[in-house]
C-alpha cells in the first residue's frame, strides 16, 4: 500500500476525512510544536499558538490548493498565525531575556552539554526577528529555503542572506561566550 502523500491527504480532509487530518497531525506535530515553542519563548504561550495554528488548518482546509507543498502552506498558516499574535501583543510589555527562567537545572547537575545548549538558546532569541524566523522554519521544520521563501514571502535571495546572517552571529555569539567561560576559570 503507497502512503498517501501531505497534499493527497489533505484533499481527504477538505473532503470530510477526519482520519486524514489525523494523520497529517501525527506527521507534523512535533515539529511544528518545536517550531511555536521556539517562537514564543514560553510553553503556554507555545500551546495557545499551536492550538490556535491548527484551528486555521482546519478552517482553512477548503482554501488549500494542491499545487503548494502542504508542509510550506503548514508553515504559512502558522508563521502568519504567530506574526498576527505578536503584532496584537505588541503594546504589552515585553519580557527582557534576563528575566527569563533559567534552563539549567540546579548546579549540581549541570553539565557542559546543558550549558551549550543554553547559549544556543540565548544566542538564537537574541538573533533579530527577521533572521530568527528563517533560522527556525529551517531547524525545527527542515523546510527548503524555496520552501521557507514561499512561507515568510520573501524571496529565495533574502532568506538565504538571511539564515547566513543568523549562523554567523550564532558562531560568533557561541564563540564569545565559551571565550567568556575560559577565561573565568
Amino acid at each position: 500500500m503507497r502512503k498517501q502523500s501531505d497534499e493527497d491527504l489533505m484533499r481527504a480532509f477538505a473532503g470530510g476525512s477526519i482520519e486524514a487530518f489525523e494523520e497529517l497531525y501525527s506527521r507534523h506535530r512535533t515539529a511544528l510544536y518545536r517550531y511555536v515553542l521556539r517562537k514564543a519563548g514560553d510553553t503556554s504561550t507555545a500551546n495557545d499558538l499551536y492550538q490556535g495554528a491548527w484551528e486555521k488548518v482546519i478552517r482553512g482546509r477548503n482554501k488549500y490548493r494542491r499545487s503548494f507543498p502542504f508542509r510550506a502552506w503548514l508553515y504559512r498558516v502558522t508563521y502568519n498565525h504567530v506574526m498576527d499574535y505578536y503584532r496584537q501583543a505588541r503594546p504589552a510589555a515585553e519580557t527582557h531575556p534576563d528575566e527569563l527562567e533559567s534552563e539549567i537545572p540546579g548546579p549540581d547537575k549541570q553539565t557542559e552539554i546543558d550549558i551549550r545548549i543554553l547559549r544556543l538558546k540565548r544566542a538564537i532569541r537574541r538573533l533579530p526577528p527577521e533572521q530568527k524566523d528563517v533560522l527556525l522554519l529551517k531547524l525545527e521544520s527542515g523546510l527548503s529555503l524555496d520552501e521557507i521563501a514561499a512561507v515568510s514571502g520573501m524571496k529565495r535571495e533574502t532568506v538565504k542572506s538571511r539564515l547566513r546572517y543568523a549562523v554567523d552571529k550564532l558562531k560568533k555569539s557561541l564563540r564569545e561566550a565559551e571565550l567568556r567561560s575560559n577565561h573565568e576559570r
